[in-house]
Formats: structure tokens, sequence, C-alpha cells
């Protein structure tokens, strides 16, 4: 297993525990294509979903609410679920793929203290 299956691993689990997550990056996407944008940013989707759903993942004190890892996952799945706005998400290679797994568990902000 390299790095990148285990960031899989790591963001279908999280996706198993919250699929309103993909609800709200999927509803706040579509949003900005209604507006006319050809292209978009995926950080700024992920904004907004903390901003809307403060909650997501935790208290805010003990995990992460939404990794910042997830972003390349959930910007390739949406383009893959929806082949009709491929490219609507500017990507790049992911460098986890030439990068060994590491077994780490993810970082909470407890690692930090």
């Amino acid at each position: 297993m390299n790095r990148h299956e285990e960031m899989r691993q790591q963001v279908a689990e999280f996706h198993r525990r919250h699929p309103e997550v993909w609800d709200m990056f999927v509803q706040f996407t579509f949003q900005m294509i209604d507006r006319g944008y050809k292209n978009y940013s995926v950080n700024a989707i992920f904004e907004r979903i903390r901003w809307e759903k403060d909650s997501v993942g935790g208290d805010g004190l003990t995990s992460f609410k939404l990794n910042n890892n997830y972003r390349a996952f959930y910007s390739r799945r949406f383009m893959k679920m929806y082949p009709d706005h491929a490219g609507f998400f500017r990507t790049r290679q992911q460098t986890s793929e030439d990068q060994s797994a590491t077994a780490m568990r993810e970082l909470t902000p407890a690692y930090y203290a």
C-alpha cells in the first residue's frame, strides 16, 4: 500500500461516518456551476462546508472537522460522478501515489498540545 491508498481509506471512512459532507460538497459545487463558473476552487467549497456546518467530524477540540487531505479526493469524485463537469476543479498529479504508506493515524488537535 502507498500513501495515496492509505489516504483513500481515511477518506472512505470519513465519508461513511459523515455522508452529509458529500451532500454539501455537491450542493455547493452545483451552486457555483449554476452561477456560471466554468472552474472553481475546491478549497473554497471546503471552507464553505466548514462555515456552514461547524460541527462536522467532531467537537472542534478532539479532532479536525474536515481534513484538508480530503480535498483532492472529493474534487475527483465529483468529476467522476458528474462527467459533464469534468475539469470543473483543476487537479494536479497526487504525489502521494509515489510515497510509501506512513501507517500513522490522522492528526488531531491533541497531537499539537
